[in-house]
């Protein structure tokens, strides 16, 4: 099947066209026919799978159908989005899949001035695309319209109630007209979108593409073990020794991510940060860097990496494992695009282990066992509350008696906590029969050496 075989007019056609696009994927092939017979519809799909497309282009000819091209003041149509990276990049789609069309688009979200938003909407736009609460802003200031509203999108709705805008929601759904074509997207249908739906949608038509399964089988996988404050010296290894170019990181804390920059950039590895205390101007430019390359790495929160749709992402390295298992596949994904290859890499300390094993569960599969130089066998066989995350202060801290110093200048070397397992000093492999990576040690000049074999090792700083 191609584009022209789903009945869509010249104009997107030759949009889509211009995108390189002929083929439809799953998701928009079984999506798009349904939205033009305006079914209401409840899509499953991750990211990536072309969801955006399956809801922009139908939204476009129905309103060309519908005005004849002719501007509106008020919105026709509304997009929910949770993030602000998100809602950009479906305003972008518009205006890509638009581009010979005579519709006017607006996205609105937080973390830049409101005016310019009030300002346009003043002027009148077709299609609003917004996060909630930025919308619940301009709604209560009376500066929008919502009463018009013929084509309602819920974008992730998973993650949106994850960040608590159910309420929001709501109330943003009970100022539309009862007569309107509603879509719901969602990575997984949980009890609560189901209710969801029940509310909002009428006889809606489920489609469900690329379970979680699917997706995660595609990517290459394995865990390193490893201790808290091993982790820089393995990232920045991994990143030098393996010429990695475009490389997403995430991490469990917003202060993290800008301390795992500095240490990249300090080692000569172009970083940037992106997560919720960054500006949108600052997050916008990250992206951008990233995208174009100036940025060999992206180190990023799970909120803020919602949305984030970069081409040709080679690895996806999980610096801190997530708490939420789904976060796992939602971070995953953002490699092995289009059919591409893609590696992912997770690092597993001692109180990650009960997370690990989330992920296997819900993805049905061990995850292969990387042999390292910083292999921590403290980590690899924890149970009970060893396996638990630690205090929140504690994290990352040295322990007593394992190496390091007692805070009184005294240096402590390390027990048999940590063996280096068989690889040697020189050589990263994955074990299982698979491939092997190799590895350099490049552990020097930073104040520290490094002794002993995988009995343990001693450490001292100067």
């Amino acid at each position: 099947m191609n584009f022209k075989e789903l009945n869509l007019m010249e104009p997107l056609v030759r949009a889509l066209d211009s995108k390189g696009y002929v083929k439809p994927t799953p998701i928009q092939a079984q999506t798009i026919p349904l939205l033009l017979d305006e079914k209401d519809v409840i899509g499953i799909a991750q990211t990536g799978t072309g969801k955006t497309a399956a809801f922009v282009v139908p939204i476009l000819q129905k309103l060309q159908e519908r005005t004849n091209g002719l501007r509106g003041k008020n919105p026709k149509a509304l997009v929910l989005a949770p993030t602000r990276e998100l809602a950009a990049q479906i305003s972008e789609s518009f205006e890509a899949y638009g581009r010979y069309l005579n519709f006017k688009h607006l996205a609105v979200y937080g973390g830049v001035g409101i005016g310019p938003q009030i300002r346009t909407l003043s002027h009148g736009v077709d299609i609003l695309i917004a996060t909630p609460g930025r919308l619940m802003d301009l709604m209560n200031q009376g500066k929008v319209t919502l009463r018009d509203v013929e084509f309602f999108v819920l974008d992730e709705a998973d993650r949106m109630l994850d960040m608590g805008f159910v309420k929001d929601i709501k109330k943003i759904a009970s100022s539309l007209s009862v007569d309107r074509q509603s879509l719901f997207f969602s990575a997984t249908m949980s009890n609560t979108i189901a209710d969801l739906t029940l509310d909002f949608l009428k006889n809606p038509i489920r489609v469900d593409i690329a379970p979680e399964s699917v997706a995660v089988d595609k990517i290459e996988q394995c865990v390193f073990f490893i201790d808290q404050y091993d982790k820089n010296e393995l990232l920045v290894d991994l990143i030098k020794q393996q010429n990695m170019n475009k490389v997403l990181v995430f991490v469990s804390m917003k202060y993290k991510a800008d301390k795992i920059v500095r240490v990249l950039e300090k080692a000569g590895i172009t970083a940037d940060a992106i997560h919720g205390n960054k500006s949108q101007f600052q997050r916008t430019r990250a992206l951008n860097n990233f995208k174009i390359g100036k940025a060999q790495v992206l180190v990023a929160t799970d909120i803020a990496a919602r949305g984030i749709d970069v081409k040709n992402i080679g690895h996806v390295i999980n610096y801190d494992l997530p708490n939420e298992p789904e976060n796992y596949v939602h971070r995953i994904g953002r490699t092995a695009r289009a059919g591409e290859d893609g590696t992912a890499y997770s690092f597993c300390a001692a109180e990650d282990r009960n997370f690990l094993n989330q992920i296997e569960r819900i993805t049905k599969r061990k995850i292969e066992i990387a042999d390292h130089k910083y292999h921590s066998l403290r980590a690899k066989n924890a149970e009970g509350k060893d396996a638990k995350p630690a205090p929140r202060k504690m994290r990352g801290e040295r322990p007593r008696g394992r190496g390091g110093s007692d805070g009184r200048g005294n240096v402590r070397s390390r027990g048999r906590g940590n063996a280096r397992g068989n690889s040697g000093h020189g050589r990263t492999s994955r074990s299982g029969g698979g491939s092997s990576r190799s590895m350099r040690s490049g552990d020097s000049g930073r104040g520290r050496t490094r002794s002993g074999n995988s009995s343990g090792r001693t450490r001292s700083r100067r």
